[in-house]
């Protein structure tokens, strides 16, 4: 068993996984640890999102959270929303130069940013931080276009680009495979880490920021900024990294990858995003409840612990679930994961009955629906025929009769039955129509 003892916020979100790489290793070996001690000063640290869409994604929660893990430290966190570096497209990791996007678009995803970023903010305050006393340190959300966008270009290179060495930032391997690559490297993709490294000193100078936390495949930009820092401040400072999470087939969780999971409802409702940490695999689980919840690690082992008595419950996943999802959507987004999880997959009519037509919506996004008025002595065929979820004909009278219809749950095997309402229609005026295991159609009954 672990001791219960303090541990330096270091330490645990090292045992955690938070924490991959510390940057530089030696200083960071001798200074960080007392730095960031209980009772001393606080410190700032900062991490970058470029604004390449409108939502964060789930591929950006582990630099949130180890924001989020400095701020319970008591410590003062920023983060930054990159609405002039997103303008050039940062080229790491990457095989090709992204889309240019236009000032305006990147305004509005900025916007879409910061609302998402300070949604997370707020939930963890009132939902997920008990405090017992201790200090949240402060946060502050910053737009990079702020300072970024009113920097001469002249002054820039005469300052900043005169502390920067051509040659480690060719050294770096993103560079290196984008210069031999058909396609090459423009100069605004080659400048992004000198902009990104302005940013750590801006904030330095103004915010006395002296931590930069970025995903695994920033530590080449992260590199760039100490570099630049220490040479014109002289001032210690460090670079921490998250490690990034990959689907099963080993991408990046992305938008890019094309298997974005949103934090935004509007594109990945509540009860989508608590699916899909639902269904995450045994061999994850537990790595994942260390890395994406504040649960105390001794809580995790205990977790664990009933899990290899009862797998069938699939305790940890949907202990995971719901964490990540009261983080994000706060608790009513929780409670509406929990209702349509009950009503997809249990058949609960009263889940049904409490479900709003947002959620109807979400959770049956890709389903048609139709409004019907309910004529006397209509029966589950007229329904299914109104609706066009069977063929006519008698293919479609057996489709019925061989059981691969259901209403609200309920298999209905004979055509004539007559619909009743409160049985087959629900008291919100909603019948949930089910042909074969997935195709879902929506009814919205009108004038009842």
């Amino acid at each position: 068993r672990r001791s219960r003892g303090a541990v330096g916020l270091l330490a645990e979100q090292c045992e955690r996984g938070l924490f991959q790489e510390v940057f530089p290793a030696r200083s960071a070996e001798e200074q960080l640890p007392a730095l960031l001690e209980p009772g001393r000063p606080p410190l700032t640290a900062y991490c970058g999102f470029d604004p390449t869409a409108d939502s964060l994604h789930v591929g950006h929660l582990l630099p949130v959270m180890a924001l989020l893990h400095f701020q319970r430290a008591g410590h003062n966190v920023i983060a930054v929303v990159g609405g002039a570096t997103a303008r050039l497209g940062d080229p790491s990791g990457r095989e090709r130069a992204r889309e240019p996007l236009p000032a305006e678009r990147v305004r509005a995803q900025a916007r879409g940013l910061r609302q998402g970023l300070a949604r997370l903010f707020q939930n963890h305050r009132e939902l997920l931080w008990a405090g017992g006393g201790a200090r949240l340190g402060e946060a502050a959300l910053l737009d990079n276009a702020g300072w970024l966008g009113r920097q001469p270009l002249l002054d820039f290179l005469g300052g900043a680009g005169g502390r920067l060495r051509m040659g480690t930032l060719l050294s770096r391997q993103s560079c290196q495979a984008r210069l031999r690559s058909p396609e090459g490297m423009s100069l605004a993709e080659f400048l992004y880490p000198a902009l990104q490294a302005y940013d750590f000193l801006h904030l330095q100078q103004h915010h006395g920021c002296r931590i930069q936390l970025g995903g695994a495949d920033q530590l080449g930009n992260i590199m760039s900024g100490y570099e630049l820092v220490t040479k014109m401040t002289g001032t210690d400072v460090f670079g921490i990294t998250v490690p990034l999470i990959t689907s099963t087939t080993g991408d990046k969780l992305g938008k890019t990858a094309g298997n974005a999971v949103w934090l935004n409802r509007e594109k990945t409702s509540p009860f989508e995003l608590y699916q899909f940490f639902v269904r995450q695999q045994d061999n994850v689980i537990e790595k994942y409840l260390k890395l994406f919840t504040f649960l105390p690690l001794e809580e995790i082992d205990h977790i664990m612990e009933m899990h290899a008595k009862e797998p069938e419950k699939w305790g940890p996943q949907k202990r995971l679930a719901a964490e990540v999802t009261k983080l994000v959507h706060g608790r009513e987004g929780l409670e509406s994961a929990k209702r349509c999880t009950k009503a997809l997959y249990y058949s609960s009519v009263e889940a049904l009955e409490a479900m709003s037509d947002q959620e109807l919506e979400e959770l049956f996004r890709q389903a048609p629906s139709a409004e019907l008025i309910l004529e006397p002595g209509m029966n589950v065929l007229d329904l299914c025929r109104k609706a066009n979820a069977i063929p006519d004909g008698p293919s479609g009278y057996q489709k019925i009769t061989d059981g691969g219809v259901s209403i609200n749950g309920i298999r209905i095997t004979n055509p004539e039955t007559v619909l009743i309402i409160g049985q087959h229609i629900l008291k919100n005026g909603v019948s949930l129509l089910r042909i074969g295991k997935k195709n879902y159609y929506i009814i919205k009954w009108l004038q009842l």
